[in-house]
């Protein structure tokens, strides 16, 4: 088992798309947290021309599977941040899993993250390994704010989760999974997996300050398939404000920029969670900056976890179903979230 190695301070954690934009990030808080990191892509030249900071660089790519070997030959876990999941998710989990390594991705594709969970989950139990699609700001984070949300509650009616950006800066990433990832998308109605009826639902949603009431509309990512992995609801839907859609639909939008020296951008984001179980009703709200940034420290922690010990349960799964979800994201702030209950 591959739970304990925390305790070794030689630790090594592959990251897989280490030059993109939120590998960068990735890279930088697995180093601030004192773990060894393998940077790994299609060319090590490149990675090494970016001036990426790591104990080693390794050349992988998918269209090859001993390379893959090689790159993840050592490590304890696999992040990968290569986009698009739909043609990365697979053949990087599976090396990961050859490795005997737990895998993590930050996808954002409801398909992708279904895949690895049909594909993996037994193999991983077996190996006694942890495999985590979408822990990242799409994904996981919203899973983890409707586990902590839910306490005693096994089974409710309804959840609601409401993003708020008050701008969305694409990366090239976002861009090509956003052209590669076509599928209809999903949202659970009447408990079951279901497409999203379209048009897609509009509607006022009344965030806390400093957003205030924002036009929304019905927009669901990966953390659909997550939520629905490990907890029962009869509808879960997922709900975009108009600035964030317009902002990703528009092609002219350019992509994020520094705002500072820790290369962070200037968004602010937030995201509410409303759950309902009969005439009851729970509510979370947490905020924070930079989407892509904020990815770095939600799936980091999640490997810092692993690694010491704390997954509740192997296979695939869902970050929900892993971690104490409230323990979680109290190690998260205040540096990198503030977050408030209300019903609970």
């Amino acid at each position: 088992m591959k739970l304990s190695k925390q305790q070794n301070g030689n630790v090594a954690i592959a990251v897989y798309g280490a030059s993109g934009h939120t590998g960068k990030f990735v890279l930088s808080e697995l180093a601030r947290r004192g773990l060894k990191v393998v940077a790994v892509g299609r060319s090590a030249a490149k990675l090494v021309q970016t001036g990426i900071q790591a104990a080693e660089i390794r050349e992988a790519s998918i269209e090859d599977a001993n390379s893959l070997d090689r790159a993840f030959s050592g490590v304890a876990a696999v992040i990968n941040c290569a986009g698009p999941f739909l043609d990365t998710a697979d053949p990087v989990a599976a090396a990961a899993l050859r490795a005997g390594a737990h895998y993590l991705d930050v996808t954002a594709e409801q398909g992708s993250a279904l895949s690895t969970y049909e594909t993996f989950d037994n193999d991983a139990r077996q190996a006694g390994l942890v495999f985590i699609p979408a822990m990242g700001f799409y994904g996981g984070f919203a899973d983890l704010l409707v586990s902590a949300l839910l306490g005693d509650w096994v089974a409710v009616d309804d959840i609601r989760i409401g993003i708020a950006l008050d701008s969305w800066h694409p990366t090239i990433g976002s861009r090509n999974t956003g052209k590669r990832n076509t599928a209809r998308r999903l949202v659970v109605a009447n408990g079951q997996l279901s497409p999203i009826p379209m048009p897609a639902a509009v509607q006022e949603w009344k965030f806390l300050q400093p957003f205030g009431p924002q036009q929304v509309i019905e927009q669901p990512f990966s953390e659909i398939s997550v939520v629905n992995r490990h907890l029962r609801s009869i509808e879960v839907h997922t709900y975009l404000n108009e600035t964030g859609h317009r902002d990703v639909h528009d092609p002219n939008t350019p992509p994020p920029v520094p705002a500072d020296e820790t290369g962070l951008s200037a968004q602010r984001f937030m995201v509410e969670v409303v759950v309902r179980k009969g005439n009851e009703a729970r509510h979370i709200s947490a905020f924070g900056r930079d989407i892509y940034a904020f990815t770095a420290p939600l799936v980091c922690e999640a490997v810092q976890q692993l690694l010491a010990g704390k997954a509740r349960v192997h296979g695939a799964q869902a970050p929900g179903a892993v971690f104490d979800a409230l323990e979680f994201l109290d190690a998260l702030a205040p540096d990198h979230l503030s977050f408030e209950t209300l019903g609970v």
